[in-house]
Order: structure tokens, then C-alpha cells, then sequence
């Protein structure tokens, strides 16, 4: 063989190897909590390594960082989170990690509901809704509504917790694969393709649950939690909910506030009230106590359950929490 050809072979070979090497490669994604790292890891695929921060059954509205947060953020290509000032504490993270990556707002362009101190009586199907919250999908740069706060965990002005729409988690989907393909155009093929399957889960999902909401009466359908984080449910399937807290769990409730639910329940015949798996249900227990009304279940709010618990994924938390309304209601 001679050098030339040689030199040729040994230039391929290397090509070869680098190109194996680049494709086994995964795109380091951070997301705030664990319903975006499932999203991501449905539309990413074999191709990303998520770092979540706000694990199963943790409570995003009072989470404190630690430094491997920052260690992870700095090192990542991608950031994805909630925004509607969901995650109060991470600009000041993003700030010191000196973040240079892209970022992903997953609520940006969807339909959301103005936010209230207080759901006492103010979350039901009835509320004020249909803000389109539409920016221009620039993920590189800051959104308004992602600015800091002297209060870090307190909410702005619309409801933050929109995932339990499932229109809205379509349009997650569309943002995080926007996002990913611009940190991976190579992969882009595979992030369309999941992201277009993972939506037809979600409209079948919707369509079963539409079905399963129905089994119980317009009138009877009524149910209170510890905090507002529901509002997105009740609009979608005509569900009257109500909660002591308002939208953070920060929030405390006034006596006026437990006293007020205390009454409606009474005077409606609501039939049962329901536990968070990430909130202080003392509350929750205390007025199940005072009413008579049984506790119905724990619903999951703001985090997925542990991988063997019984909503490890979007999907599985949405079908959860409905059969667990419904088997209450009826």
C-alpha cells in the first residue's frame, strides 16, 4: 500500500470514528421539574441526558438549589422550563451558572388563565380564561415573564400550572422539539417524529378522559384540594374545583378562606376532598373531619411520582388523577 493511499485510509478511518463517536453523543438537557423531563424524554429519545431538577413528589413553588444544579446548568445545551413565573428561583440560577445555552419557555403560546391569591370558590370551569399567552419562540433570549423577584416562589399574573391541559402539553411538545432541533438540527427527523407520536397519545389520552368525566353529573362534578393547581383541568373537562391555598403553596389559608370551603361543601354536598402528593394536607384532613366529606384520593399537582408509584409519566398522571376524581364522585 502505498503512503498516499495509506494517509487516505487512515483520514476515513478517523472520519468514521468521529462520526460513530458525534452520533452516540446525547445533548445534555436540564428541565425545572419532573413532568418537563418526562415531556423532554419522550420527544428526545435516545438522544438527550436529562438532568432533572425538582424531582417525583418535590415541590417546585418552595425548592431551594443546590450547587450540582448549577454545576448541571452550566454544563448543559439546553434548559427547559415551565415559565409563567412558575419557577421563581431560576433566573438567579440560570444567572449564576452562567448559563450560556439555549433556553426552552415550554408554556409559551398557550391558552392560559389569569392567576388568583386565593381559588376560594375562583378555579371552577366558570373563570375568566382564553389569554392567549403568544411570544415569538426566540428560546435564546429573556421573556418578561421570566424575570426575577424579591419573592422568589410567588406566582404572576396568570396560573402557571397550565400542564393539566392537555391542549397545553401539545403545545409543550411542539416548543421542546423547536428547541431541541435547534440545538440538534441533525436529529431533527427524530424529534418531529417522536413529538408528532407523543401527540397522538395525548389526543387519544384526551378523548378517554372526556369519556370517563362524563360518567358524572354536570352538578355533582366539585371537588377541593389543598391548593389551586387545577384550573387547567377544571376549564378543559368542566370540572368545578376549589382549594384554601391559592396558586403556590406558600400561600397560607385565612380562616375566612377554610371557613368559606368549610360551608360550600356543606351546603353543596360535595362528597369527597383530595390530598397533593407535594403539599401539608393537615388542611385538607381537617376539613374532611369538620364535613363528613371523605377523602377522595391523592391527586398529583405539580410533580409525577416516583418510577413505581402510580404516575411515573405525563400520561399516567393525567389518567390517574381523573379516575381518582371520578371514583370519588360517583
Amino acid at each position: 500500500m502505498s503512503k498516499a493511499t495509506f494517509a487516505v485510509s487512515m483520514i476515513a478511518l478517523g472520519l468514521g470514528c468521529s462520526s460513530a463517536v458525534m452520533a452516540d453523543t446525547k445533548v445534555p438537557v436540564v428541565t425545572s421539574f419532573s413532568v418537563l423531563g418526562d415531556l423532554v424524554q419522550q420527544v428526545g429519545g435516545d438522544h438527550v441526558a436529562i438532568t432533572n431538577l425538582v424531582k417525583a413528589n418535590g415541590d417546585a413553588h418552595v425548592y431551594n438549589p443546590a450547587p450540582m444544579d448549577a454545576k448541571a446548568i452550566a454544563s448543559a445545551q439546553l434548559v427547559v422550563m415551565n415559565g409563567l413565573e412558575f419557577e421563581g428561583w431560576m433566573p438567579r440560577l440560570l444567572e449564576s451558572s452562567n448559563f450560556k445555552g439555549n433556553k426552552v419557555l415550554a408554556a409559551d403560546g398557550i391558552d392560559t388563565i389569569k392567576g388568583h391569591s386565593c381559588s376560594c370558590g375562583g378555579h371552577g370551569h366558570h373563570d375568566d380564561h382564553d389569554h392567549d399567552h403568544d411570544h415569538d419562540h426566540d428560546h435564546d433570549h429573556d421573556h418578561d415573564h421570566d424575570h426575577d423577584h424579591d419573592h422568589d416562589h410567588a406566582h404572576g399574573e396568570f396560573d402557571p400550572h397550565s400542564w393539566h391541559s392537555i391542549k397545553n402539553v401539545k403545545v409543550y411538545v411542539k416548543n421542546i422539539e423547536q428547541g431541541l432541533t435547534k440545538v440538534d438540527p441533525n436529529n431533527a427527523e427524530d424529534y418531529q417524529r417522536n413529538a408528532a407520536n407523543y401527540i397522538q397519545q395525548l389526543d387519544k389520552l384526551d378523548v378517554e378522559l372526556h369519556k370517563k368525566v362524563a360518567l358524572i353529573p354536570e352538578d355533582k362534578r366539585k371537588v377541593i384540594t389543598p391548593h389551586a393547581a387545577f384550573a387547567y383541568m377544571a376549564r378543559d373537562y368542566n370540572i368545578d374545583f376549589h382549594a384554601p391555598q391559592g396558586t403556590s403553596t406558600e400561600s397560607e389559608a385565612s380562616a375566612g378562606d377554610v371557613a368559606k370551603i368549610i360551608k360550600q361543601i356543606r351546603s353543596e354536598g360535595i362528597k369527597a376532598v383530595f390530598v397533593e402528593n407535594i403539599s401539608d394536607n393537615r388542611l385538607i384532613e381537617q376539613i374532611s373531619r369538620e364535613t363528613d366529606a371523605k377523602i377522595g384520593g391523592q391527586l398529583y399537582s405539580d410533580a409525577l411520582s416516583e418510577p413505581t408509584g402510580p404516575a411515573p409519566t405525563y400520561l399516567k398522571m393525567m389518567e390517574y388523577n381523573i379516575d381518582t376524581i371520578v371514583d370519588a364522585l360517583k
